[in-house]
Order: structure tokens, then C-alpha cells, then sequence
């Protein structure tokens, strides 16, 4: 089977292997492993991966490199229009080659292979929509744009649409999907320690300003006001950086509050065996792996309500749901504090729960959508 990845995901080049971010490579050699041939279609730049950045792993890719672009301003959306046929060409000759087209969304090259697909309707296709599939969430137009098409049977056919969540009325090649971390072999008795040595809390995402990572930072800064043993150590890299470490040398958190940056998998690992609560006050998110990692590890999840997140926490019961109001999230947070039995309590849950979500049961449903 040829296999032809459509991505914005930016990728690099060393040694003649190809390089992406990590969690989303690693999904992907899973569905690499039911693909005779593979053609990437993505931005494509020379440089040296990072400790979060993975490597495909096959041994027949050819990789299609396009020009990245976007549409935020007007002087973008002139230079996309430059750009544009060059980067339908490259999409449309590898959509023409293909056994199975399969899109990652949401997107730039998404809402690109969203178009171009339709021109293949009798081509077998999946699209992952790593995105909030919620209809009632604020999105860009472009994000609309793709629900759009990915929904409409008429204009694409012969595809499976995997989203995050169950949703009503929706058409018939929307199928509720997940995504997975650790098999079913790192599964392992979890003991957490007592809160009489510290309370720790780990943040796992882009420091960018949706991730909101400054209310996890003003979040610890409260209860250590008020009077608790806490510390927060925060992974991940982003434009928000430089306003965190000022923050935090300012409101003198350093002895609490802990910048480390991009980490590879097993040090994340680590660091949530070791963690009381798992805190994400995103404004958006798809599925949020770090809560799910987290929970597998019993982690209490602290969150916001989006996406599929209250499913997620079933409501609650597994975990902390934000109202991004400091002074009741604070109360939320210290009630478990406070009442140990319920923290363990919420703990196993979570554990039961993150542990169906394991990638054996993944490449079981992959296999399912590639193997006819």
C-alpha cells in the first residue's frame, strides 16, 4: 500500500532520516507499519532535532517538501497566493499516487488536502482532526472550514474522520477516535507519595499564550501564599518563556516554580510517577495527551472545560475542571489537598480510565481503518 501523509507539521532532515515532533511521529510509525510505501507531504528545513523530536520509521519514504505559509495578515494571504500552486501540485500528483490518502488536521496543509482530496473520491482516505471538534467552540474560519468539508459526504467521500469526543449529529464518517502513549507493558502499580514531603504539580505543553502556563504559575504562587508545601515544574518551550522567568524571578517563585523545557519521553515519564497533580488551563485542545499521560501515571488532571475534557475527568469525578476563576480553582485544588482519601481516590479513577487508552488497543483500531 502507498501511503500518502498530508501535514503542517514541520519536519527536519539529518542523516537522511526525517525528523517531526515527537508525539505525532510516534503516532504515525504506527500507522506506518500497515504501508508498503510512504510519501510526506509537509514543510521540510535542515537542522538538528531536539530532545522532543522523533524519527519516522520505515524504510521506503519519500518526502514532498512545501513551502510553509498562513493567513493571518494581509501580507501573508499575498504570499500564500504565491506559494499556493506549487504546494496543490505537490498535494494533488501525491493524492494522484496514492492507495490511501490520510490528512492531518487542523491545519494549513489540512484545509489544502481537505480541498484537493475532493477531487479523489474513490480513493480510501482517513483525516485525523487533532483539533476541538466541539461545533459550539469558537474557531477560525479556516478550522470551520475543514469541519466543513470533512463533514460533508457529498464533497468527501470514501473517508473516515477521526475526532476527539462524542458529538451529536454527526454525519456518518465521523468516528470518535483517542490517541495513546505508553503500552500495555509500562503498565505498573502506582504509589504516590504523601503530601507531608511536598505537593508537586507538572506542566506539560508550549509555553504560548493558549496553553496559558502563567495561571499554572499563579495558581502555585496562591496556595503558597496560602500556607502549602507545593512546587511546579513546568516542560515545554515557547514565545511565553521570557514573561514566565520574569514572572517567576519577580514574585521570587524560583525556589517553587521550575522552567525545564523541551524532555524526551521517558524523563516526562518519570517526572509524572513522581507528580501529584497534572495542571493544563488551556483555551483549546483536541485531546490533551499530557492529561492523559498524566492520569495513566495518577496524576490528578486540573483543567479547563474544553473539547472532550469534561468526558475526559467524567465530569469531574477524575479530576479538576477550572472555572479560570483563581480563587474558586483554588478551593477546588485544596479540597483534595486537605482530604487525602479523595485525592486517592480520584487518582485510581484516573488511572482505570487513561489505562484503556493504551497503543496496543491504538494499532488494533489503526489496523482496522488500513486493513480491509
Amino acid at each position: 500500500m502507498k501511503f500518502v501523509i498530508i501535514s503542517h507539521v514541520r519536519h527536519l532532515k539529518k542523516n537522511n532520516k526525517y525528523f517531526g515532533y515527537g508525539p505525532y511521529v510516534r503516532e504515525m510509525n504506527i500507522w506506518l507499519k500497515y504501508a508498503d510505501e510512504i510519501i510526506v507531504v509537509a514543510p521540510l528545513s535542515e537542522g538538528n532535532p531536539t530532545a522532543i523530536d522523533l524519527s519516522y520509521i520505515h524504510s521506503s519514504i519519500s518526502f514532498k517538501k512545501t513551502l510553509s505559509f498562513n493567513l493571518i495578515s494581509v501580507g501573508d494571504v499575498f504570499l500564500t497566493i504565491l506559494k499556493l500552486p506549487s504546494i496543490f501540485w505537490k498535494i494533488f500528483w501525491a493524492m494522484k499516487v496514492a492507495d490511501h490518502i490520510h490528512l492531518r488536521c487542523p491545519g494549513n496543509m489540512g484545509l489544502m488536502g481537505c480541498i484537493i482530496q475532493i477531487l479523489f473520491p474513490s480513493k480510501t482516505k482517513t483525516a485525523k482532526y487533532a483539533g476541538n471538534w466541539d461545533s459550539k467552540s469558537k474557531q477560525s474560519w479556516s478550522y470551520r472550514l475543514q469541519k466543513w468539508i470533512l463533514s460533508n459526504t457529498f464533497l468527501t467521500k470514501n473517508m473516515q474522520v477521526l475526532v476527539y469526543g462524542n458529538w451529536e449529529n454527526q454525519s456518518k464518517n465521523i468516528k470518535s477516535f483517542f490517541t495513546a502513549t505508553y503500552s500495555e507493558y509500562e503498565k505498573m502499580s502506582v504509589e504516590k507519595a504523601d503530601f507531608k514531603n511536598g505537593i508537586k504539580f507538572i506542566f506539560v505543553g508550549s509555553l504560548v499564550a493558549g496553553k496559558k502556563p502563567l495561571y499554572a504559575v499563579k495558581l502555585i504562587e496562591a496556595l503558597i501564599k496560602n500556607g502549602y508545601n507545593v512546587t511546579l515544574e513546568l516542560y515545554g518551550e515557547g514565545e511565553e518563556r521570557n514573561s514566565l522567568e520574569n514572572y517567576i524571578l519577580m514574585n521570587k517563585l524560583k525556589e517553587y516554580v521550575v522552567l525545564k523545557g523541551n524532555q524526551n519521553k521517558e524523563t516526562l515519564k518519570t517526572s509524572y510517577q513522581k507528580s501529584h497533580f497534572v495542571i493544563l488551563p488551556s483555551k483549546s485542545e483536541g485531546w490533551p495527551k499530557a492529561i492523559a499521560e498524566g492520569m495513566f501515571w495518577g496524576c490528578i488532571p486540573i483543567v479547563t472545560k474544553v473539547s472532550c475534557v469534561p468526558y475526559m475527568l467524567d465530569s469531574g469525578k477524575r479530576g479538576i475542571l477550572l472555572e479560570m476563576d483563581l480563587n474558586k480553582d483554588i478551593k477546588q485544588v485544596e479540597n483534595l489537598i486537605v482530604n487525602q482519601n479523595i485525592f486517592l481516590e480520584k487518582s485510581q479513577k484516573a488511572i482505570e480510565w487513561s489505562r484503556n487508552f493504551t497503543t496496543d488497543v491504538f494499532e488494533k483500531e489503526i489496523e482496522k481503518l488500513l486493513i480491509k
